[in-house]
């Protein structure tokens, strides 16, 4: 059964990753061939065909771990980030028949293979669940939460086309900077995934002891232990670059078992990315921003802002009720009370108000056009920040995770 949820899962990524390289054909290759619209729709159809299978595969893939497991499909961070690839792409094929825009697909399809990608750096085994996640509660705030932030990745991704369409091809104005820097952001979470499959493929390990709450904890690091945790011990340590110790330690009030080797895969992914973003731009000489405009300046501004909003404005309630409703309801049964203030809790509560804020300004004060793909953008980053940082820094009851 594991080699067949295996085989699913590697499928899947081919599907997104064929229908990504056919959104792309359909773009790129529109201004090359006289027959523009039939190039267009051909391989447009191409790219939904593909996406529809790719979702397909997924959703076996999800049966088939639920009847292995018994239990949710999203309760750690491999199932989590896979599930919100699939909600993603769910989303997505939404959208693409109200719009049938492949321009969009050119870019949330890559953002799903990114999604697989980065599930497959955590361990895959189903795993039994602790006591506090052995609710169908959990099924129900974790799918609707991922479904909702699914709507609000694709409403990202249409933010960000406007942005590229409006201000990609500017020079020294803040738009394109802070433009740019979102884009950076996006190559550093690259780089941590590329980071990641090559020192797994080589097989690199390393474990370091270090006392926590008066007791001695083993903390194995899969990256190579840039940073250590403070007053630690090197009990392993395969050879990289003549190092025998960490270079740096953690803070002292960085807390949790797992703390500085989270730490340390942050510091690899702005290495990893910084080293890609520069190679990037020696061989392009362009901002990353420069290099796309010119698949999307033929796009109507107008429409790609309206994607953005609908996207958004189809997700909130779905995630209002998974993220925050249905979330305190499982925190009830789990905790004994609907509310703590878990770092988790508190940055879903600060994704709820900004995506309110940006349903309230667009609707009653005519936030349109760039503030709103600025929003669109801001409220992704947090939906990161929430997923990465908050799970693989901060310790907290959602740590499990």
């Amino acid at each position: 059964m594991n080699t067949w949820m295996e085989n699913l899962l590697l499928l899947t990524f081919v599907a997104y990753g064929l229908a990504s390289v056919a959104f792309a054909v359909a773009v790129v290759g529109r201004k090359r061939r006289s027959g523009e619209e039939n190039h267009v729709r051909r391989w447009g159809k191409a790219g939904i065909v593909l996406s529809i299978a790719g979702a397909a595969i997924q959703v076996m893939f999800i049966i088939s771990r639920f009847f292995v497991g018994g239990r949710s499909i999203a309760s750690s961070m491999f199932e989590f980030t896979a599930f919100l690839a699939f909600a993603l792409v769910l989303a997505f094929i939404l959208i693409y028949y109200l719009y049938r825009t492949p321009t969009l697909g050119a870019f949330v399809l890559p953002l799903a293979v990114i999604l697989l990608a980065y599930a497959s750096v955590f361990p895959k085994e189903v795993r039994p669940l602790i006591p506090a996640l052995q609710s169908y509660w959990l099924h129900i705030h974790v799918t609707m939460a991922a479904l909702g932030e699914g709507a609000f990745a694709v409403g990202f991704i249409a933010g960000l086309i406007y942005l590229i369409r409006v201000v990609g091809s500017q020079r020294n104005t803040a738009h394109a900077r802070y433009l740019e820097l979102t884009l950076v952001l996006l190559v550093l979470f690259v780089g941590y995934i590329l980071v990641s499959f090559l020192f797994a493929g080589l097989g690199y390990e390393a474990a370091i002891q270090h006392p926590v709450n008066g007791e001695t904890n083993l903390q194995e690091y899969s990256l190579p232990p840039l940073i250590g945790p403070a007053g630690g011990e090197v009990v392993k340590m395969d050879p990289f670059l003549g190092l025998d110790r960490p270079l740096f330690e953690a803070p002292s009030w960085m807390k949790g078992e797992k703390a500085a080797s989270k730490l340390n895969t942050v510091f690899w992914s702005l290495i990893a990315g910084l080293i890609l973003y520069g190679l990037f731009r020696a061989l392009f000489r362009k901002r990353i921003s420069e290099f796309l405009h010119p698949l999307v300046k033929n796009l109507d501004p107008e429409m790609v802002d309206e994607i953005a909003y609908r996207a958004i404005a189809i997700g909130f309630p779905i995630f209002t009720l998974g993220g925050l409703v249905f979330a305190s309801i499982w925190a009830h049964y789990a905790w004994g009370r609907f509310w703590g203030w878990d770092p988790k809790e508190v940055w879903a509560l600060i994704t709820w108000l900004f995506y309110s804020a940006y349903l309230h300004l667009r609707l009653s004060r005519g936030w349109i056009g760039l503030k709103s793909s600025w929003m669109a953008v801001g409220g992704f980053v947090i939906l990161m920040f929430n997923l990465i940082a908050i799970n693989l820094v901060f310790a907290g009851l959602h740590s499990y995770a």
